[in-house]
Order: C-alpha cells, then sequence, then structure tokens
C-alpha cells in the first residue's frame, strides 16, 4: 500500500522523478547507502516524532543526530519518537520505510539544513526496499517543507544515528 502511494504521489507531483527498488535491505541509513551505492550522510532519514499533540516529519542527512534542545527549542517542546504501529498507522508507511512523500494524511514536513550538504539525497519511499534520488530543495518544495536546524551535524562519512 505504501509504496503505491508513493508512486502516485509522484505520479501526481512529480513524473519526472522514478521510485527505485532494491532486492536488499535499506531499512537502516547503512543498509540503504550500501542499496543505493552512497554514503550515509546521502541518505535522507524521516524521523516521525509527537511534540505535545502535534505529529511533525524532520528529514535529515543520514549522518546527522537529533539535537533535543534545538528541538525543542525550534518546536516548543520535548520531542518524543512514534512507536512502530504509531508510525504505520498515522504515515501510512511503516519504519525503514517513512517517508515525506504519499502520506495517509498531510503532516508537517521540516527539512534539516544537514541535508543541505548534498546536491542530491535518497530518502526511503514507503518500504523498506525503495527510495528515490531527489536534490534537497525539491523535497522540500514538493512537500512543502521548512527548513530547521535541529540536528548535531557530522561529517558524510560517519554513521550517527
Amino acid at each position: 500500500m505504501s509504496l503505491q502511494s508513493v508512486r502516485a504521489f509522484f505520479a501526481e507531483n512529480a513524473p519526472d522523478i522514478s521510485v527505485i527498488e532494491s532486492p536488499i535491505s535499506s531499512a537502516t541509513v547503512t543498509l540503504a547507502a550500501e542499496a543505493y551505492g552512497v554514503e550515509p550522510g546521502r541518505i535522507a532519514k524521516t524521523l516521525s516524532l509527537r511534540i505535545g499533540e502535534r505529529v511533525i516529519l524532520i528529514v535529515a542527512a543520514g549522518t546527522s543526530r537529533m539535537d533535543n534542545k534545538k528541538v525543542k527549542a525550534q518546536f516548543g517542546g520535548k520531542p518524543k519518537m512514534l512507536g512502530l504501529e504509531e508510525v504505520a498507522e498515522i504515515t501510512g508507511h511503516e519504519v525503514g520505510g517513512v517517508c515525506p512523500f504519499g502520506l495517509r494524511a498531510p503532516l508537517p514536513v521540516y527539512c534539516d539544513v544537514s541535508l543541505k550538504a548534498f546536491d542530491v539525497v535518497v530518502p526511503a519511499a514507503g518500504s523498506t526496499h525503495s527510495a528515490v534520488r531527489i536534490t534537497p530543495e525539491r523535497m522540500v518544495e514538493l512537500t512543502a517543507a521548512e527548513w530547521v536546524d535541529v540536528c548535531e551535524h557530522r561529517p558524510s562519512g560517519g554513521y550517527g544515528a
């Protein structure tokens, strides 16, 4: 279901972007980097958070790590990661395939400035075996995201999450 909703999202909003599938799992930053032949920093991971009553998505470079103090300052509350079932129920995507595209219902999307270090990033596409290649700017445009600075930034070669 989830992969289809992402395909439908791109067919309608960006037909020039194709979903790519991998025979191996891309459910973690490390696996995704291997599956798509990129360094871990280029993997755009999507974090599903609850802050008070709000649920938001933050997309960040794979090697960055969320900074709770920055998130609290930006959004006015303490962030709490959604549980596995909650993630699937709210986003329509399984953990390991969560992305800001083809969501079950609209959610606020924020892109961390860590993504700006890359010309192209590789976020998941609704399943643990799919992704897209997209510029950070285009991702922001397509998801009506807002740029934020809420992560500790690490070199693109390392793995920090």
